[in-house]
């Protein structure tokens, strides 16, 4: 496996930032390969509003129910979630260490309008620069990293006190070596064959032990699964595969 060592100190495969580098052209294309993306945005926009406005007690039906709060996603690619976001009244800022996709962000915001602060940086670095945010997302990246441990506590610390960790990811079970893997890539081709290792899928229970040990909980999870018929994203009680989660920490 080749890796590098990034300046957050999490090592990551080379590979990974390229591939991601690599569909910076199309990201915003709803037919390209990031079409899932663009399916499971809207469950993600209203799973983070509808968190955020429990926890910070917003009327999740205003215009700008998140007005005031600051939103950090990592790992935002080329800014498909931090422009779901940004509408809702929230100061976004989305980081990714592939530049070319940062730059893609840029470009669909000055073309769309929206108002994001992309940065090609990593999480480590926001943490040394004292950064704290209400809102930190993470979603659909850990299963890529290959320090997971570390990578979840550099999210955790930029939690402001009261704030809430949102994650989205793939479980580790022998569902979601058929579902994700082998449907997802093989079959269905709504990824490219190799996005995904097995391996490298978390389970719940690892995510909260590590929200544990850097002083957080995890308050709600819900699976996530695809409509094969209908091509979209939709919650679900079983966490096998895909799921999504909130973490809080103590105001």
């Amino acid at each position: 496996m080749n890796k590098v060592t990034q300046p957050n100190g999490t090592t990551v495969d080379k590979d990974e930032i390229a591939a991601w580098n690599a569909l910076a052209a199309t990201w915003w294309n709803p037919n390209s390969e990031t079409r899932w993306i663009h399916r499971y945005n809207p469950l993600r926009v209203g799973y983070i509003r509808d968190a955020a406005c429990r926890r910070f007690q917003r009327n999740p039906a205003q215009t700008k129910p998140l007005d005031g709060l600051r939103i950090l996603d990592i790992g935002c690619g080329a800014g498909i979630l931090c422009e779901g976001l940004a509408p809702l009244g929230a100061t976004v800022t989305g980081i990714d260490p592939a530049q070319i996709a940062i730059d893609a962000g840029k470009l669909h915001a000055r073309e769309s309008g929206a108002d994001v602060d992309y940065r090609c940086a990593t999480a480590e670095e926001l943490g040394k620069a004292g950064e704290k945010y209400d809102v930190v997302c993470t979603m659909e990246v850990v299963e890529h990293v290959a320090d997971r441990d570390l990578f979840l506590k550099q999210c955790a610390d930029l939690v402001k006190p009261g704030g809430l960790l949102v994650l989205s990811t793939i479980n580790r079970t022998a569902k979601s070596m058929a579902f994700a893997i082998v449907l997802g890539e093989y079959v269905l081709q709504l990824l490219a064959i190799g996005t995904h290792q097995w391996a490298r899928f978390v389970k719940p229970a690892e995510v909260g032990a590590v929200m544990e040990r850097n002083g957080m909980r995890i308050k709600h999870i819900s699976g996530v699964t695809m409509n094969v018929f209908a091509r979209a994203m939709q919650f679900t009680r079983s966490t096998g595969v895909n799921y999504i989660l909130t973490a809080e920490r103590p105001a």
